[in-house]
């Protein structure tokens, strides 16, 4: 692993397979949502951007001509 950045917290190492790893200063791994922040606030990944959805398109109704009624007498 080869060490990236060291911080006030631990350090960031980049592992071989190109993902970070963040020790603290407890010589302990950080997982989850503490290191997608520290890597964050880093610049070292991007935050995923949600696909915006497309709205169905609705489809104005057809006019309608008008049936006149008929009598019969």
């Amino acid at each position: 692993m080869e060490l990236v950045k060291k911080l006030d917290t631990g350090a960031i190492y980049k592992k071989r397979n190109g993902k970070y790893g963040i020790k603290n200063k407890q010589n302990k791994w950080v997982n989850g949502d503490e290191k997608v922040k520290i890597l964050l606030a880093e610049g070292l990944i991007k935050a995923p951007v949600p696909k915006a959805k497309e709205e169905p398109v609705e489809e104005a109704p057809a006019e309608e001509t008008p049936v006149e009624e008929t009598t019969e007498e």
